[in-house]
């Protein structure tokens, strides 16, 4: 069974939006700096005031990812994903997660080549696969990351895949058989009833 992290915005980062989505297995929060990609999001005041029993799960869409891990750190994250396209220092950023006993993962963009984490997958828990450019919520998905995702899983078979970006109940089930785990949905969750949609990705 597929695990699901529903994707907090601002347009749904309530502790009431929280409360319906407590059938996921994660609350992935989407951090957008406003650099890395336009329009900023929420940060780690949110990600510290918002109460759950389900693990945060946070994606830094950040430059220099490095300078901001802490805070999201004593915010509470569970689980810290961050850029490879935005920082020179990987190895720096990955030890400073692992020294606060939460999993470290790497994210990439729809058009960056593996071989840009290859080699830093071995020292992490998980890789976030984007699946549609980020920023914007609601955008259609890219096809092309299922090779992507087939070659991580043939390549790292231990490791978790997360898959983020226009994810609903056909695309899920693709990327799923390509190899991923872990889905991110924000829009197909939040449009209609939230425990049905989750169950529906759950059970892909």
């Amino acid at each position: 069974m597929a695990k699901v992290s529903v994707s907090i915005l601002n347009e749904n980062f309530t502790q009431e939006a929280v409360d319906s989505v407590k059938s996921a297995d994660m609350i992935h929060f989407d951090i957008i700096d406003g650099r890395f990609v336009p329009d900023k999001t929420v940060w780690a005041d949110v990600v510290d005031l918002l109460r759950t029993d389900l693990p945060k799960d946070v994606h830094l869409m950040t430059v220099n990812p490095e300078e901001h891990v802490d805070e999201f750190l004593d915010a509470g994250a569970d689980r810290i994903s961050f850029h490879i396209e935005a920082t020179d220092c990987p190895e720096s950023i990955i030890g400073l997660i692992h020294a606060k006993g939460v999993k470290a993962g790497i994210a990439i963009k729809p058009s960056t080549d593996l071989e840009a984490i290859s080699r830093f997958l071995k020292d992490v828990e998980f890789v976030l696969v984007m699946s549609v450019e980020p920023g914007a919520s609601g955008q259609g998905f890219i096809e092309s990351i299922i090779d992507k995702i087939k070659d991580i899983k043939k390549r790292f078979p231990n490791l978790e895949i997360e898959v983020d970006g226009g994810i609903d109940d056909k695309t899920g089930k693709q990327v799923i058989e390509a190899g991923a785990n872990i889905l991110v949905s924000d829009s197909y969750i939040h449009e209609g009833n939230s425990k049905e949609k989750i169950d529906v990705l759950k059970k892909i």
